[in-house]
């Protein structure tokens, strides 16, 4: 399977996005490439247009899968599994934060809100200290309540509240805090 240039240069480009973002830049270039196939891919068929090792595919396959943006589907006649990720963009760009949000914030949220209470005891404990990891974790609590209330929001919804940008904050006026 043989990818046109502008195919490759997406495919390389998202590649490198991923490794800015945390992921492994094979994962990320298979993410690509399944996203713009226009029927389900093999492993055999990856590792072929993006010469890399099928080790290296099945490793990738299974981080996919394991993110949610990927999933395995058969073809009548043939026995191999078959990979299609994920089209709708708006679906993708949920799916990562819901991840990133269960793999990272959530886990985040239980030691602060354990350091919250550990810290009202701890004597060896500066309160300016203390008073900056309640910040941290009243920041992440809040930016996980909002994404909460947001996450089942429809994409035609989303796409108009994004579009809305800065006319929200100038619709609700300086913050008393931030006003000279």
């Amino acid at each position: 399977m043989a990818l046109g240039p502008t195919e490759q240069k997406f495919v390389l480009h998202w590649g490198e996005m991923g490794t800015r973002w945390g992921v492994n830049r094979t994962v990320a270039q298979i993410h690509a490439l399944l996203f713009l196939a226009n029927r389900p891919l093999t492993a055999e068929d990856i590792a072929e247009a993006l010469s890399v090792a099928r080790s290296n595919v099945s490793n990738s396959l299974k981080e996919l899968q394991s993110w949610n943006l990927i999933r395995v589907t058969h073809l009548m006649g043939d026995r191999r599994d078959h990979f299609v990720a994920l089209q709708d963009v708006w679906e993708i760009f949920r799916v990562i934060v819901e991840e990133r949000k269960r793999r990272e914030i959530d886990p985040t949220l239980t030691v602060l809100r354990e350091c919250a209470i550990e810290g009202d005891t701890d004597t060896a404990l500066e309160p300016a200290a203390l008073a900056r990891m309640n910040e941290v974790l009243t920041f992440l609590d809040m930016l996980g309540t909002t994404y909460d209330d947001y996450k089942h929001l429809p994409p035609a919804t989303l796409q108009r509240f994004l579009k809305m940008g800065g006319k929200v904050a100038r619709f609700l006026g300086p913050d008393d805090k931030d006003a000279p």
